[in-house]
């Protein structure tokens, strides 16, 4: 192991460049096909449901993998992993690009997400073991491009590569940068993680099966012809395996996921809030573009580059609000972020707009506001917890954030689909039945939005419990 002390701030600043442009690539492809979605079921011959599980199992792929990313840091050097990591994503990658049938493309899939569940953690950890308490929150505020720029990012730099190519366009993109910086992370990479080996708990692997039967429920429930009998079977199998998942994490000497890190209130109160924040942006993400289509009956690249500025607000904010944290402290820059976003949920829920600059302004506020919360949410959950519980703890907040967001996605969904339904049954025409949907939509997550400024008057600044 390489003492992160002594490397020099050119070589910090190289290592870091490195794995945050490696990361927000590889993050990019999150939620970056759902534009080539109509293009893909052509192309293969498959329903939108089908579709749908490109996104839906990299969701869940995803998810699992994140829990075994502390254990991978305490037993392997980061170099390699994050070299592995990189080839893994690359080899998928590969595998989409010339893939002739649908299920190559869904094993693709499988291994870029499982690439991603296993980098997203790590980085944030590795972030905060190299870089000084004091200057956490500015890095970790970088780190945020990662987190919320590529989220937002994703379907717009999607809609320019496919204006230009085909749908392995998308994908030869993804390589030529993953590969670039597979070949720079040889020379710039540094093993600067203790390492503290351990067995490997496959009986709690297969427990995390239950995180893959609760986000299937999740993602399945908003839909139509779902079959309700079966989902509610699939839960409660899902909610049992998860429960003998955490009470062997609390039983056994070495859990592959420490969950004693949820013992911390005031780390408790920032997974919540770091969830809440992520949930206004990826429903923004998903529902802003419908509003836009349905509603103001714009083109869907209009819709898609309605989001440019906010991604770009987001972008501008991140590094900003990190230095803000740390020069005035978490908690008032929380608490001035979750304000805008419930400024923001509150102006649509009491207002029909109907000019889409209005709607860009409002989204960017929420977006605007995510910068404040999120990354510096994430930053004090981390600081209130002992070194050694850090790569648990980021583990635990990255899995239960993504749990949060997907959740605020099939309720947005549902809420929608119901409420314009019934408002069309009781015959009112079709745009006044999408505006009420939405407008139910709008003070769900203003209700939301309400919780989490509490989280955030709730939180405690905290200094890092490093010696502990």
């Amino acid at each position: 192991m390489e003492n992160p002390k002594s490397m020099s701030n050119a070589t910090r600043l190289l290592f870091i460049a490195t794995m945050l442009i490696g990361t927000f690539t590889m993050s990019i492809s999150q939620s970056s096909l759902s534009t080539a979605y109509p293009t893909l079921m052509s192309y293969f011959g498959v329903s939108a449901a089908t579709i749908q599980w490109l996104t839906t199992g990299f969701m869940i792929v995803m998810c699992i993998t994140m829990p075994i990313s502390p254990w991978l840091l305490n037993n392997m050097s980061f170099k390699k992993l994050f070299i592995s990591v990189l080839a893994l994503f690359d080899i998928g990658t590969l595998i989409i690009f010339f893939g002739t049938s649908f299920p190559m493309i869904l094993i693709g899939r499988a291994m870029e997400a499982a690439a991603v569940g296993i980098l997203f953690p790590s980085y944030q950890t590795v972030l905060l073991e190299i870089t000084p308490e004091k200057k956490r929150g500015t890095i970790m505020g970088v780190a945020g491009l990662v987190m919320g720029s590529a989220l937002a990012c994703g379907p717009i730099i999607s809609g320019i590569v496919l204006n230009f190519t085909s749908w392995r366009g998308l994908f030869i993109f993804f390589m030529v940068v993953i590969t670039t910086i597979l070949v720079i992370s040889f020379f710039v990479m540094k093993d600067v993680m203790k390492r503290v080996e351990t067995k490997l708990d496959w009986l709690s692997i297969f427990y995390t099966i239950g995180l893959v039967g609760l986000l299937y429920v999740i993602t399945e429930i908003s839909k139509v012809n779902s079959e309700k009998s079966l989902l509610l079977g699939i839960l409660v199998v899902s909610v049992i395996m998860i429960g003998l998942f955490v009470r062997r994490q609390f039983k056994i000497d070495n859990p592959l996921l420490d969950l004693r890190v949820l013992k911390t209130f005031n780390y408790d109160l920032a997974v919540l809030l770091t969830g809440f924040s992520y949930i206004s942006l990826i429903v923004v993400t998903i529902i802003f573009p419908l509003y836009y289509q349905q509603v103001l009956h714009v083109s869907p690249f209009i819709s898609g580059m309605a989001l440019v500025p906010g991604a770009a607000l987001l972008s501008f904010l991140n590094p900003i609000t990190g230095k803000l944290a740390d020069k005035f402290g978490f908690k008032p820059v929380m608490i001035f972020g979750m304000i805008m976003i419930v400024t923001g949920w509150g102006l649509l829920s009491v207002i029909t707009v109907s000019n889409i600059i209005l709607m860009i302004l409002i989204a960017m506020l929420i977006e605007g506001g995510n910068a404040f919360v999120m990354m510096p949410a994430v930053t004090l959950g981390a600081n209130s917890l002992p070194d050694k519980l850090i790569s648990h703890g980021t583990a635990v907040i990255t899995t239960i954030r993504q749990i949060l967001g997907s959740t605020g996605v099939a309720v947005a969904t549902l809420i929608l689909v119901n409420v314009s339904k019934n408002a069309v049954d009781q015959g009112k025409s079709i745009m006044h039945a999408n505006q009420t949907g939405f407008h139910a939509v709008y003070w769900t997550f203003f209700g939301i939005a309400v919780i989490g400024l509490v989280i955030a008057l709730l939180i405690r600044n905290t200094q890092s419990n490093s010696k502990k």
